[in-house]
């Protein structure tokens, strides 16, 4: 891991945007300095035994958490239902 320590909040946000399916692990570096493997054993450490199972059966074999194996470039997903909100009106009134 990176020369600094994380803090909680840190920790808190890798382990969010591990479980996230379209955040590759290239963003978790760029953002926190910590390689797929550092990541991987930090998931290991904070997760109680069930959920760290079910992340790396999740993971494993996922082009979206690599960025060189993700079909897009750029962007993300929106569903075509989803409504833009605009001049921060709450789009539903």
């Amino acid at each position: 891991m990176r020369s600094k320590r994380l803090d909680e909040q840190d920790i808190d946000r890798v382990i969010e945007m591990a479980w996230e399916d379209r955040t590759p692990f290239e963003a978790i570096f760029i953002q926190f300095g910590l390689k797929e493997q550092d990541v991987i054993r930090l998931m290991q450490r904070e997760l109680k035994p069930s959920s760290w199972r079910l992340w790396r059966a999740r993971v494993q074999g996922r082009a979206t958490k690599h960025a060189k194996l993700r079909n897009f470039s750029e962007g993300r997903h929106k569903c075509s239902r989803q409504r833009a909100i605009s001049n921060n009106k709450i789009s539903k009134r």
